[in-house]
């Protein structure tokens, strides 16, 4: 398998965590259970003074989750754009890569932790992927 391919099917993993991420991000605060309603509640609601700015907890999850879409966007952006270095210039898509794929493991290994298989899933295999390219880019 050639390693451009490879870093597509690592974009396309990437793009699909992207999507999932958008739907839970425009969704996290509707919910009919009672309880989760509270925690949101509890999340928008109080104000806390942090560095000169009073936000909520919520308005911290938000913005974390905003930055998120920068991240895989770059991220997609990236690999695309390393993955038409691969035959021509080794060093410069390796370079490029070696973060990324040390990143998406990183990223896949917490996400099993702390959110759910799927996306944990999704950020592992990309990962791997673009770790598979680089050797087979040699």
């Amino acid at each position: 398998m050639k390693p451009r391919l490879v870093l597509r099917i690592a974009a396309l993993c990437i793009l699909v965590h992207l999507i999932g991420h958008f739907f839970g991000h425009i969704t996290w605060k509707e919910t009919p259970d009672p309880i989760k309603q509270e925690v949101i509640r509890q999340m928008t609601g109080p104000k806390f003074e942090f560095m000169g700015v009073m936000r909520t907890m919520g308005d911290y999850f938000e913005g974390y989750g905003l930055i998120l879409f920068v991240v895989y966007g770059m991220s997609i952006m990236l690999i695309l754009s390393a993955a038409r270095y691969a035959d021509s210039n080794h060093d410069i898509a390796r370079n490029v890569l070696t973060p990324i794929g040390i990143g998406y493991v990183a990223m896949g290994i917490i996400e099993f932790v702390y959110f759910f298989p799927f996306a944990g899933s999704i950020s592992l295999a990309a990962g791997l992927l673009v770790v598979l390219a680089i050797f087979l880019n040699g």
